[in-house]
């Protein structure tokens, strides 16, 4: 198995990304604040959807939620 995957994310071109520390804990970060999707987030760190899945899973093990959920949320607009 190589070390460098193909990313298949980048407009039909398949350029090689090698998976870091830091591309890992990047693509772990948006997806936990929603600001990327899960195959942008495994084409970011080169890596595939499953690998990306458990790898998530493990991060939100040992990271807690950082938002708070009212108990009266009826409150809330509805729209």
């Amino acid at each position: 198995m190589s070390v460098l995957k193909t990313n298949l994310n980048d407009n039909g071109r398949t350029s090689r990304v090698k998976t870091t520390p830091e591309n890992v804990e990047e693509a772990n970060n948006a997806l936990f604040r929603a600001t990327m999707n899960l195959p942008t987030a495994a084409a970011h760190c080169g890596m595939t959807l499953k690998e990306m899945k458990l790898t998530f899973w493990e991060y939100l093990k040992y990271h807690a939620p950082d938002y708070k959920i009212s108990e009266d949320s009826s409150t809330l607009s509805r729209r």
